[in-house]
Order: C-alpha cells, then sequence, then structure tokens
C-alpha cells in the first residue's frame, strides 16, 4: 500500500478544508494506509482532507463527521507524530458521537515546515488558533473538547493557561503531557554544546509503547517519520518550559492520563507542575503503561477510554 501513499502528490491536490472539495482518491489512500477509514464501524460518517494555513505553514487537517454530532473533538499530536497514527482515538470519539477535526503540526506529517522543527512555540499556538477557526467555519457542534498527546497537550496547556479560552470549549484530555521531557538538564547541557556546530542530531526511536505491531509500523514502515532532532526544536522547547511553569494559575480541570512506565517525559515533575497550575485536575494514572498511551495496548486503552467516558457522558 505504501507504493501508491504519495504524500508530495496528495499534498500538491490539497484544498481548503472548509471549502468542502471532492474526496481525493490520494486522500482515500492516504486513509486506507493509515487505517482512517471508519465508515464500516460507523456508518453514515463523511472525511475531508484539506488543509488551513497559520504562521507561514500550510497545514494539513482532517474532519470526520457523523450523521447527527453531539460533540465535537479537536485533536493535537504528538512530537515525531501525525494525524494518521491516532486511529485509536478517532475511533473512540467517534463511538461518543463527535465531530473530530485534527491537523498535523508544522514540519510533521503532510504540513509544511522544516522536518520535526520549529521556530517558536508561539507557532503551536496559531496553529491551534487555525484549527479552532476552523471548527467555527465549519460551525462544528458544541462542546469543542480537546485532545493532546505529549507534545500535543503541552500545546493545550500553553492554551489554557496563557491563552483566551474559547466559550465554546468543554473539556481538556492530556495524555502523557510535555511540561519537561526526561533528563531535561542534560538535554539543555546538550543544546548549549551543539546549537552552534549542528543543526540537529540523528533521531533515536524509543520503545515506548507496549504495542509491538505499532513500534515496529513506526520504526520500519511509516513514510511520514522524521529522522532527525532538530537543535531548533530544542531551543524552543527551553524557551517555553519557563513559560509555562511561570504561569498563572488556572480554574480549569484537565483531566490527565499518565503511565508510569513512561520514559521519555519527565512525568513525576509534570504532574507536580499541573497540580500547581490548575485547579484539582483529575488523574488517571496507568501501571506499566509507556509514553504513547494513544497507542498502547488494548488493555490501557480500555482503562482510559472507560474513565473519559464517564466523565463525558
Amino acid at each position: 500500500m505504501s507504493d501508491h501513499f504519495q504524500p508530495e502528490l496528495l499534498r500538491s491536490l490539497l484544498r481548503p478544508l472548509a471549502a468542502g472539495a471532492a474526496d481525493l482518491r490520494q486522500a482515500q489512500t492516504y486513509r486506507a494506509f493509515y487505517r482512517l477509514d471508519f465508515s464500516t464501524r460507523h456508518p453514515g460518517v463523511s472525511t475531508r482532507l484539506g488543509c488551513i494555513e497559520a504562521a507561514g505553514y500550510t497545514l494539513v487537517s482532517q474532519l470526520w463527521l457523523p450523521p447527527e454530532p453531539r460533540a465535537s473533538l479537536v485533536m493535537l499530536h504528538g512530537y515525531y507524530d501525525h494525524m494518521g497514527l491516532y486511529g485509536h482515538l478517532v475511533d473512540w470519539a467517534l463511538g461518543m458521537g463527535y465531530a473530530v477535526i485534527a491537523c498535523d503540526l508544522p514540519g510533521h506529517g503532510l504540513s509544511s515546515g522544516a522536518r520535526a522543527s520549529i521556530g517558536d512555540f508561539a507557532e503551536y499556538q496559531a496553529t491551534l488558533e487555525a484549527l479552532l477557526g476552523e471548527a467555527a467555519s465549519l460551525d462544528l457542534p458544541r462542546p469543542w473538547h480537546l485532545a493532546g498527546q505529549s507534545t500535543g497537550g503541552a500545546i493545550l496547556l500553553d492554551y489554557l493557561l496563557n491563552g483566551t479560552p474559547r466559550p465554546e470549549l468543554g473539556e481538556t484530555l492530556l495524555f502523557a503531557p510535555l511540561v519537561r521531557p526526561r533528563a531535561w538538564g542534560w538535554s539543555k547541557f546538550s543544546y548549549q554544546l551543539l546549537r552552534h556546530f549542528v543543526e540537529g542530531i540523528p533521531r533515536r526511536f524509543s520503545v515506548n509503547s507496549g504495542d509491538a505491531a505499532f513500534i515496529e509500523f513506526v520504526q520500519h514502515k511509516d513514510p511520514l517519520q522524521p529522522q532527525t532532532l532538530p537543535t531548533a526544536w530544542v531551543g524552543a522547547l527551553a524557551r517555553w518550559v519557563p513559560r509555562i511553569e511561570k504561569a498563572r494559575r488556572s480554574t480549569r480541570r484537565p483531566l490527565v492520563i499518565q503511565g508510569d512506565g513512561d520514559m521519555t517525559v519527565d512525568w513525576q515533575h509534570n504532574l507536580r507542575v499541573l497540580e500547581e497550575k490548575f485547579d484539582r485536575p483529575e488523574v488517571l494514572m496507568l501501571q506499566g503503561a509507556g509514553h504513547h498511551l494513544v497507542n498502547e495496548v488494548p488493555a490501557y486503552r480500555e482503562r482510559y477510554f472507560g474513565f473519559l467516558r464517564e466523565r463525558l457522558g
């Protein structure tokens, strides 16, 4: 299937998401490759792949729309990820009767930009604002629940703490949210040493989920995986972390899902920050779960989807 999925061709054919252009054969091939076609499991769901402009980037966006949606989920993926890897979350949301809208972050997936890089985390805020603006243009049903994995969660934290959240918002779902990565002190030291000499270092793939098939796919079969860690992204993160840790307290109460087997983020520190910055955030701890919670094994997904279902009604 990957021989027929041509990312560059698909990018060149896309039109603005809100324009409602006819579905493309390449878009259908993309959904088949990443198992994002839910027409059998959720009859009547329409799907649209398009693009939006934000902060100088062309962001590829996607909409899944049930026949009679009762709310919406605005979804942000994690670092090195893209929308194609989030089928489990989309499937769950459609089962809840939600419309789902998402985009590939700058430098990720099908979106434009230097691979896995960013000039400043403010560009991620512009991305989120553009996605919310698209939800408004499409008149997606309220409330708009927010969901973010890792860096996607970091973007939502910044929005809730330092932005002006829209009145349409419902709950915020944070999957292993990033505040600081693991071994952050060493990472900053390495960045200071390297930033004047190299633009990036080779990516080291980690086993961040117990789902062996997912790990195999990401490491060997996914054509949209970045292969480097840009020093520019680490520098942007270094400027962003103090912004979050110094932010004023919010009255919001996000729903947080975290695995204690997470070796990617400094989750103990991050949970302390969330406790300090929000009004009694509700945390579900998953013993043994890794970092990539959206693609953990079914037993973990069943637990946190049940947790979320109880709270979202």
